[in-house]
């Protein structure tokens, strides 16, 4: 063999290792630990991070995908080991579908918050820093990335497809992901803990399934399931005349908070005009729109007057769209003429600048702009650099996951099997007055539907802050919104361990 055949077949094999080298694979089942100290709420803490992957396996006992997760506790001692049973357990998630829970990780329960202004809009340099409001103070927390979101990613075999029904619908969801809670539980011997689920938009018909889910066929029972901005599919699926209705509300707080409003309404509180616009939203507005066609010419010029008032918009505007104004259109319209701006979706405090004014619907939604500005840097340089986890594999802030699977959705009542069979369990509302996606009066609404007997509402909370979808970006409301949640963890656990699960 010549020497030009040698070479040759060096090169070949340097090549195809790097080609080997250069396959994109994250870990099915690891963790990076890394240990911190910092003061929440006041309480100096050490605390340990343990940030990894973890499998789900189907039913044969192969692994279908795994799972990226970051859980925070504390630093272990005698003393940590022994108060595991009375340490809570707050499972996080967001939602999308197919967001990662970054969101509520680095801006609202956990150790550090990103970089960004008072108000919540991004800054420079990006970042993070210590979070002071963290309820590390009183829970461990646990935050979960589905499946395409985050580093998460299905597992296959050569030449396999990935079975999108295993994972990308409500009820797979939610399925596969109490399977995957009930082995992580078992892992870090959090049985005896008392557990709580949180999640945010449509994290909240992810967890009010969870909570269900994880009763029913795994047999953890909670004590707490928090709803942050929750969407609620069954009322968006609703008749006009229920979830065109429910916007208006919204509509209101978002023109006083522009100072669209006449002088009467602007010169007072949210808190005193929202009463009787949500009086007039339930007893007239919706009567009305259910009759459609058949309203008399003088009812809707009356109604469509009233309209007007509560939002600021053209009233012929409001009677063209025969008294049910869509979402898209007041984003496009309420600042029109004053600014010749569009406001945002999620957070209608937000700008935006579209080619034209005219129009039925904004170009695009300025606040998700502003927050991926924000979030995107921080969460990278977290993972890599505090926490220690690094990999190639893209960090997917939104990942592929639609087509969603939107059938069979009984989250709504599968939450009040889970509190109708479990008398310790609590549910808390926080939303936003100007979260235009998922608006406090349809949580308000959803609540009010959850149990339709009324024997449970008195473990129903409801809070709502002056900001948007993440009322955790504004300061004020980030303070707030972590004392709301502290107290309920604690008043919940204080009730549990005063009595037993019965009821009287």
């Amino acid at each position: 063999m010549t020497f030009t055949k040698y070479f040759l077949i060096a090169v070949f094999l340097l090549f195809s290792q790097n080609l080997k080298a250069q396959v994109l694979e994250i870990p099915q089942d690891t963790v990076i630990t890394t240990y911190h100290k910092g003061t929440f709420n006041g309480r100096p803490l050490q605390y340990t991070a343990e940030t990894g992957m973890q499998p789900f396996w189907n039913e044969k006992g192969e692994v279908k995908a795994t799972l990226h997760y970051t859980y925070y506790h504390l630093s272990e001692d005698k003393k940590a080991k022994q108060n595991l049973a009375e340490r809570p357990l707050l499972i996080s998630f967001n939602g999308g579908p197919g967001s990662a829970s970054v969101w509520m990780h680095i801006a609202y329960t956990g150790p550090v918050l990103l970089n960004i202004d008072a108000e919540g809009h991004p800054v420079q340099p990006y970042g993070i820093r210590e979070n002071p409001y963290s309820v590390l103070d009183v829970a461990d927390i646990l935050y979960v990335n589905p499946v395409n979101t985050g580093y998460s990613r299905t597992v296959t075999k050569k030449d396999e497809k990935v079975n999108r029904q295993d994972f990308f619908g409500i009820n797979a969801d939610i399925q596969y992901l109490g399977s995957w809670l009930n082995t992580f539980i078992g892992r870090h011997n959090r049985w005896l803990s008392p557990k709580y689920l949180i999640g945010e938009s449509y994290g909240g018909t992810r967890v009010s399934g969870l909570a269900y889910e994880l009763q029913a066929k795994h047999w953890v029972y909670l004590n707490g399931v928090i709803l942050v901005s929750p969407a609620d599919y069954k009322s968006y699926a609703a008749d006009s005349p229920v979830s065109d209705a429910l916007n208006l509300p919204y509509f209101t707080a978002t023109a006083w908070y522009h100072q669209q409003l006449s002088p009467d309404f602007q010169s007072k509180q949210l808190s005193e005009i929202l009463p009787e616009v949500e009086d007039f939203t339930v007893n007239q507005l919706m009567p009305a729109l259910s009759r459609g066609g058949f309203l008399s010419e003088q009812e809707k010029e009356d109604l469509s007057s009233k309209i007007a008032t509560y939002t600021s918009l053209d009233k012929r505007d409001i009677l063209q769209q025969n008294l049910a104004v869509s979402t898209r259109f007041f984003w496009k319209t309420l600042l029109k003429n004053e600014k010749g701006m569009t406001i945002g979706r999620l957070d209608s405090r937000y700008f935006g600048i579209d080619r034209k004014d005219m129009g039925t619907s904004p170009e695009y939604n300025p606040e998700i702009t502003s927050w991926l500005h924000a979030f995107t840097p921080a969460i990278n340089y977290y993972m890599r650099e505090k926490l220690n986890f690094k990999t190639d594999i893209k960090y997917n802030v939104f990942g592929p996951v639609h087509p969603w699977n939107k059938e069979n959705n009984h989250t709504r009542d599968n939450l009040r099997k889970a509190m109708a069979a479990n008398p310790y369990l609590k549910v808390l509302f926080q939303t936003g007055y100007y979260d235009g996606a998922t608006t406090y009066f349809n949580s308000k609404y959803t609540m009010w539907q959850i149990d339709p007997s009324g024997k449970l509402k008195d473990r129903f909370e409801f809070h709502t802050y002056p900001s948007g979808h993440m009322m955790y970006l504004r300061l004020e409301d980030l303070k707030a919104a972590t004392n709301h949640l502290r107290e309920f963890i604690v008043g919940s656990m204080e009730n549990a361990q005063h009595s037993p699960a019965k009821y009287d």
